[in-house]
């Protein structure tokens, strides 16, 4: 089974926002990403955002995959426990449903963030929005 840790963030909130990711089997990990995803972002749309490329990540190594993100919100509305209300977060939230048709098996887990894999995963979205702030000033 392949594991991914998916983070994303926004300075502002909303502003400049990123997404960090580790795909992984086991503790051996096989892929990071991070990408700067667009100047007015809020931290929830990032989260679906990293969420949905962990998965593309994913599709083409796996039928069987279990997904740590540390927004409880996001994995509360991908398990059913929150409605999602807001337009924008429910595009997203559909895009996950659509990805999921890839997986046999699909797992999702709220992750503290001192977590040592989801910690690599946010090194990479603050590393994306700092070489973004370096660029622009």
């Amino acid at each position: 089974m392949i594991i991914t840790n998916s983070d994303g963030g926004a300075r502002g909130n909303p502003g400049p926002g990123a997404i960090g990711i580790v795909v992984r089997n086991g503790n051996k990990i096989l892929t990071m990403y991070g990408q700067r995803i667009g100047n007015y972002v809020t931290n929830n749309v990032a989260e679906y955002e990293a969420l949905i490329k962990a998965l593309e990540l994913a599709k083409p190594l796996t039928k069987e995959v279990y997904c740590f993100i540390d927004s409880e919100l996001v994995v509360k509305q991908l398990l059913g426990k929150y409605k999602v209300k807001d337009k924008r977060l429910l595009q997203l939230f559909l895009r996950v449903q659509k990805l999921q048709e890839h997986f046999d098996k699909i797992k999702y887990e709220h992750v503290k963030r001192e977590d040592k894999f989801q910690t690599i995963a946010d090194e990479l979205v603050n590393r994306e929005l700092d070489d973004t702030a370096r660029f622009y000033k």
